[in-house]
Formats: structure tokens, C-alpha cells, sequence
């Protein structure tokens, strides 16, 4: 079906009575056009995505792991109101869409409505219309599920999209290594955002021990990057939100906002700016991005923030202090770093994909903590992350303190998953955890100097990173 087609469609069903159909109507005299492909190096950007969903972490039609029905909560009104916020000070970029399997089927005029403006948002900006199977689909449902819904959904988005429309990309909070073959394979798609960097024991689930910018990852592990060329996947797998790495070296969080911990803060706005307000909560978000815009870009010479703002916080959190958030994040992003390009999640993977041909890549991040909450603004913390392993170093500058291994994750020796999980038995941890895990919850994590590490560990390390053989 043409998305004009389908547009027309849903007005003679009585969607066009409704207010904002006009909008709808405006956004389809617009066409995105074809941009030029941005160079990875030299450039800053941001991955946004606008969730749909009917429940809290749905992952199939008929799983959905909170009772909470909020089918309601999303109209067009409010996703308008979100993606005009978006482009309020920024009329050129572009976000993806996710939809969950029920948002994409519900047969309910709102949901029909949201899906015709996703639509039309595609044809005037280039936005990305996708699909979000909910944030933990391996941990309760078996690898052929996953993925024959993967397609299905594939299908629902070309049918009301048109024109032979597919994503780049899909949104799949955690998703198997199968998972990721099957995409590049059977669906031609080569970018996925299937990790979310450092979750353990929030959310229900989690899975850490990955690279926090983009890899291709192996058949082994969806954490772990691929070794060579017999367990590579040819599908760039992308982390979901930029976080603070002082904040995220907790397990979970504690609940309190303010006096508490929560390992997901950074620039998701649950944890900053519906948890702190807008003052103290954009500061953390310009810090958190700060990493990697400022002393990031220089040490890697590109610089990726990455965010998912669910549409359901209009209704929960109020539309006009959701807008005035997403309005201060973009406007404030782009005063401080103005060649900011906002893409989609799809694009921004087929740049990464275009520039590596392989995991030939070296990041290195620096951070000293924002003193605010738990990021300790006496604590300097260094991230180096390889096809080999990831290591982060700890200390406290302002005790001119020496600077202690708090993460030591080894890539370069065997890695497993899971097995399938069920509803009825999920497995809600997936974590690639070895040597030493910054979470600090087994004895063997305890931070140690790296000259404590074996001999060969060091060598290792120092094949990487000479300059580190002087601490």
C-alpha cells in the first residue's frame, strides 16, 4: 500500500475528524530528498528515537512483563508536540521511530493516527520508521520467535510506510547474536541498536560487558566484538543511551533521585531531568555528553551520543515540561557543539559501517565526575576499549591517587550466551563478564593496580597502550 494511499484510508475511516490530521495532511507535501552521506571522523552526532508503545517492556503481541495499559497515553497530539520540541531549534534533523509489535498493529484510531505521522515525518525529514521489539525480547522469548517477529514486523512497516520503504536499523534494547545474523543475513539490515551499555539489574534485565560505540559483533556474544572473520556479524551493533561512566559503575540504582545511585544516568531524561529537574538535569546531560563531544572527539576524532525518549512520558510527566526538556537538550547541544548532526539510528550505523570495515577501532574516553549525585566530581575515570578487551582505570585526582583497574573484560578468549529463555523462565542477566567487572559485585572485582594483573594480561595491555607500562 502507498503511504498516501494509506493516509487517505485512514481519514475516510473518521481519523480525518479528529484534531491534528491537517498536520498530518501538511507533512506529506514535503519530501526529505537525498542527503549526501557524512564522514565518520571529523563530526559530531546524536541518535534519537521516539518509542511507541501500549505497555511498559513488551516484547510480542501477547508478552508484556508490566500490566500497566497505556494505550491511551499515546496520541498524536503528544507525538506531535515531541517531534515539533525535536526540531524547534533544530529544523534539519532527523530521529527514528520505534514501534513495539502492538503499537504497529493496534487497529485504535490513535495508533493509526501515530503510525500516518511517523509516515509523513518520513517523507519530510528522512526520519527512520522501525521496529522496537520492547527492551528485552531475548530474555523472554526463544531465538526463532525473536526473529520471526522481527520480520513481521519488517512487513507491517513497509505496508503502511510504502513506496517499498525499509529501515536501516532496528531497536531491539538487548538482542541475541542469532538475532543480529538473522538481520544481516534474511533482512539485508546491517545496523541494530542491541546493547544498552552497562545495564545489570535495572529494568528487569540486563546485559553489560560490551563496548560502548559501535563493533560488529561475534556469534558468540552479542556483548563481545568479533574475533576474525569466522564469528563475524556483518551487523553494527549500537548502544541505546549515552550514560555517565562514573555513574555506571553501579549495579541497578537505589531509587533516590537526588542522594541515591542509578547506573543509567546520563543523558536518558528518566534519570535526569524527570529525576532532577530541568536546571540539574540538563547540566548532567551536557556533562554526560561533554565526554564525548569535547575530550572524546579529540581522543577519537568522532564524537556519539545516543538517547530513546518514550513517547508515553507526555502523558505520565506532562507535555509541556517533556517538550521544554527536549527543546533545552537540542537547542542547548547544538549552542555548545553547533556542527551537532542529528541522524537516525540506521544512518549513523551505515556511516560507522562505511568508515569500518572491520573492528579495527580504538576508543579511549576520559571523565571527571560532574559532582553531581553519584558522579563524584573527586573521581577520573579512563575507558580503553579494542577488539582484545576493555579496561577502565579509577582514581581519586584529588588526592592525586594512583589509578586502580575497576574493569578488565577480556574479548579474546571464548564467550557464551544463554540458552533460550521463555516467559515462563526468562533469563534476565546476558553479561559478558570475565577478569575483572566495574560493577564490583563478585570478590575477584576488587579494583587493583595494574601491575598487579599477570604478566601476560600486562603484555596484552601494553601491546595496546604502551604509555599505560609507566603506572
Amino acid at each position: 500500500m502507498q503511504r498516501r494511499s494509506f493516509i487517505k484510508d485512514v481519514t475516510v475511516c473518521g481519523v480525518g475528524a479528529l484534531a491534528g490530521i491537517s498536520k498530518i495532511k501538511a507533512l506529506t507535501l514535503g519530501t526529505a530528498g537525498l542527503q549526501p552521506m557524512h564522514s565518520l571522523l571529523g563530526n559530531r552526532f546524536v541518535t534519537m528515537c521516539i518509542m511507541i508503545r501500549t505497555s511498559p517492556w513488551e516484547v510480542s503481541r501477547d508478552v508484556k512483563l508490566h500490566p500497566r495499559d497505556e494505550s491511551t497515553w499515546h496520541t498524536l497530539a503528544g507525538v506531535q508536540a515531541m517531534r515539533e520540541a525535536f526540531a524547534f531549534h533544530n529544523p534539519s534533523g532527523k530521529l527514528t521511530w520505534g514501534f513495539t509489535m502492538n503499537a504497529l498493529e493496534d487497529k485504535r484510531k490513535n495508533y493509526q493516527q501515530i503510525r500516518a505521522y511517523a509516515a509523513a515525518c518520513h517523507e519530510k525529514y528522512g526520519d527512520e520508521v522501525t521496529y522496537f521489539p520492547g527492551y528485552f525480547p531475548a530474555m523472554y522469548l526463544p531465538r526463532e520467535r525473536v526473529n520471526r517477529e522481527i520480520s513481521e514486523a519488517l512487513q507491517e512497516i513497509t505496508a503502511f510506510v510504502g513506496n517499498h520503504y525499509r529501515p536501516q536499523s532496528i531497536i531491539g534494547g538487548f538482542l541475541s547474536a542469532d538475532s543480529l545474523k538473522y538481520l544481516a543475513e534474511k533482512e539485508n539490515i546491517h545496523v541494530a541498536q542491541a546493547v544498552i551499555w552497562s545495564q545489570h539489574n535495572i529494568d528487569g534485565g540486563g546485559a553489560d560487558g560490551s563496548p560502548s560505540y559501535p563493533y560488529y559483533p561475534s556469534t558468540e556474544h552479542f556483548c563481545k566484538p568479533a574475533q576474525g572473520s569466522s564469528d563475524f556479524i556483518d551487523c553494527v551493533n549500537l548502544d541505546g543511551w549515552t550514560v555517565d561512566f562514573i555513574c555506571a559503575r553501579q549495579s541497578g540504582s537505589n531509587g533516590h533521585a537526588i542522594t541515591g545511585y542509578n547506573s543509567r544516568r546520563g543523558v536518558g531524561p528518566i534519570e535526569t531531568y524527570i529525576g532532577w529537574g530541568l536546571d540539574l538535569g540538563n547540566r548532567e546531560v551536557m556533562h554526560t555528553q561533554s565526554i564525548h563531544f569535547d575530550k572524546g572527539f579529540e581522543l577519537n576524532k568522532f564524537g556519539w551520543v545516543t538517547n530513546i525518549w518514550e513517547a508515553q512520558l507526555v502523558h505520565e510527566f506532562g507535555q509541556n515540561f517533556i517538550c521544554d526538556a527536549l527543546k533545552m537538550w537540542v537547542g542547548d547541544t547544538l549552542k555548545r557543539w553547533p556542527d551537532t548532526q542529528f541522524v537516525t539510528f540506521g544512518e549513523f550505523g551505515m556511516i560507522w559501517r562505511d568508515h569500518y570495515k572491520k573492528n579495527t577501532w580504538d576508543y579511549r574516553f576520559e571523565e571527571r565526575g560532574a559532582g553531581l549525585g553519584d558522579s563524584y566530581n573527586n573521581l577520573e575515570i579512563k575507558w580503553f576499549m579494542n577488539k582484545d578487551f576493555r579496561l577502565a582505570l579509577l582514581r581519586d585526582w584529588h588526592k592525586n591517587g594512583r589509578e586502580h583497574v575497576i574493569d578488565f573484560t577480556k574479548y579474546n578468549i571464548p564467550a557464551h550466551e544463554p540458552m533460550d529463555a521463555t516467559p515462563k523462565h526468562p533469563i534476565k542477566d546476558w553479561s559478558l563478564i570475565n577478569r575483572i567487572n566495574q560493577k564490583g559485585l563478585r570478590p575477584q572485582d576488587k579494583p587493583v593496580l595494574l601491575s598487579q594483573l599477570t604478566s601476560n594480561e600486562q603484555a596484552l595491555i601494553y601491546r595496546h597502550y604502551p604509555d599505560l607500562s609507566s603506572l
